[in-house]
């Protein structure tokens, strides 16, 4: 046994709903403390995490992350509070600013001042949950209403941030920090910023390299390869930049070069890039894996183990009983139908 916390994470790219509940299953089996399911552009997460909540023991189900441009504060609110009831106290709402792609070209909103509206969405949302009435800025004759369920003010709000702005709402607002797309070497120190900026407030940091684990070290590093230069060639600008300003300019500029067309199962990281794939990502074998998620669970107080999408289920088990916080041979065997 040992004293490693470990989380699994999947991406919005992910849909197979059968394989999504069946991962959640095995992590929690596996001793895995947090499952984080994200939305994008496909499958609705809380309603998949009820569904995680209902057929799992002790796993936390987390939101990570809801976009704060895709419901209301109330809304929000609303399902957080069911979802805690539901969970048995287990739920984790992970709120973040998204993306203009997504906010724009899906949810057909102006994405103006993101970290404004994190900040207000994060602050009515907590207001909500403590049992105070709606904070109201346009219906102003209104009369505000307070949340028609228990007060449960305990619910965590993590935070997604990448830039100066939403990291200073993550370290004065959140619970918990989930960078995405943060480089290895440069998380230790971020992390040192955010919590001398969080002051004496706890702040939970949950960060973690896309994972897989394969006999053959060739194709694992050609799947993490692939979902890696996808964040960064066609999730808009967002990742691009952030890890560029990590110190890395040159290696984005090469990873976009060589993925005119780049796609989630296709994309390449040139070899002139390899350093970036070293940063972001943990493949090979098992034992080569376990390795590399050493420094990880140095700066984080969560490694999230993060899973392509589209991975068969034979590698999803490999990755996730490799990488577990406990022996998996101290866990039952659980299969995907």
């Amino acid at each position: 046994m040992t004293s490693r916390r470990r989380g699994v994470a999947l991406t919005p790219m992910e849909t197979r709903l059968d394989v999504i509940v069946q991962t959640a299953v095995l992590a929690d089996e596996l001793g895995y403390e947090v499952f984080a399911l994200p939305e994008g552009w496909g499958l609705d997460s809380t309603t998949v995490l009820t569904k995680i909540a209902l057929g799992t023991r002790r796993i936390q189900v987390a939101s990570s992350v809801l976009s704060v441009w895709g419901r209301t504060p109330a809304t929000l609110a609303m399902t957080a509070a069911t979802l805690h009831q539901i969970s048995g106290g287990r739920y984790v709402l992970g709120l973040g600013a998204s993306t203009r792609a997504l906010v724009e070209g899906f949810h057909d909103k102006a994405f103006e001042d993101p970290a404004g509206r994190l900040r207000d969405v994060v602050t009515k949302v907590r207001a909500l949950l403590a049992g105070e009435p709606a904070r109201l800025d346009h219906a102003t004759a209104a009369w505000p209403l307070r949340l028609g369920q228990p007060a449960v003010p305990e619910v965590p709000i993590w935070v997604a941030a990448l830039g100066r702005r939403t990291l200073q709402v993550a370290a004065d607002l959140g619970d918990g920090w989930v960078p995405v797309m943060v480089a290895r070497d440069r998380l230790a120190g971020q992390v040192t910023s955010m919590r001398e900026a969080a002051g004496p407030r706890a702040l939970t940091v949950a960060a973690g390299p896309m994972t897989v684990v394969d006999e053959d070290a060739g194709a694992a590093r050609s799947i993490a390869a692939s979902c890696s230069a996808w964040y960064l060639t066609a999730m808009g600008d967002v990742y691009a930049r952030s890890v560029s300003s990590q110190g890395y300019g040159a290696e984005v500029a090469a990873i976009i070069a060589a993925n005119p067309r780049p796609s989630p199962r296709r994309a390449a990281v040139p070899a002139e890039a390899q350093v970036v794939l070293d940063q972001l990502a943990a493949y090979g074998t098992g034992d080569q894996v376990r390795e590399q998620l050493e420094p990880w669970d140095r700066a984080a107080d969560i490694v999230m183990i993060g899973l392509p999408p589209g991975l068969p289920w034979g590698t999803i088990e490999a990755t996730l009983q490799a990488a577990a916080p406990a022996p998996a041979a101290q866990h039952r065997h659980v299969a995907c139908s």
